[in-house]
């Protein structure tokens, strides 16, 4: 079985995301072993110098460092990352377990982004879209194509 491990920067506080997440949660406990992991943001005043932002994102990189297992796919959810299909990811997946590597760590850094550190740990990096999301809806959206994901790979219907 997969074990999906989601490091996500930022705490939700919208009641509609959270009931959303616990509904994609309780999905996917079917298919994976998954963990969420909610990790604190830095402080960012709004007028911020390009210093001050790295060393947010450097901040916050740590604490996903500390987060990330040695034998951890990493696929870090980047704008700039690779697009897939929704069967494209299932593939992906699938082609992961198959190769031994079915501890899987998504992350979704917080306002800022992430560090460079982070950047070059990831094994993947993925874009969803190239539209902007806010981080926490990213979470929803993630589990979302997770468990669409694990529908398609064992063959479920799944509406389109």
């Amino acid at each position: 079985m997969l074990r999906i491990k989601i490091i996500a920067v930022g705490k939700i506080r919208e009641k509609f995301l959270l009931e959303g997440i616990r509904e994609y949660r309780k999905r996917l406990n079917t298919y994976v072993r998954l963990d969420i992991q909610e990790l604190i943001d830095e402080p960012c005043p709004e007028r911020i110098s390009l210093a001050e932002e790295e060393k947010v994102k450097n901040k916050e990189g740590e604490r996903i460092l500390k987060s990330i297992n040695s034998q951890d796919y990493v696929i870090l959810l980047d704008l700039q990352g690779k697009s897939f299909t929704s069967p494209g990811l299932a593939q992906h997946l699938d082609e992961l377990a198959l190769a031994g590597r079915s501890n899987i760590t998504f992350i979704i850094g917080g306002s800022l982004g992430v560090s460079q550190e982070i950047q070059q740990r990831a094994n993947l990096r993925l874009s969803f879209s190239k539209l902007t999301f806010p981080h926490t809806l990213m979470r929803l959206i993630l589990l979302e194509q997770l468990y669409r994901a694990m529908k398609i790979s064992r063959g479920e219907p799944y509406h389109k």
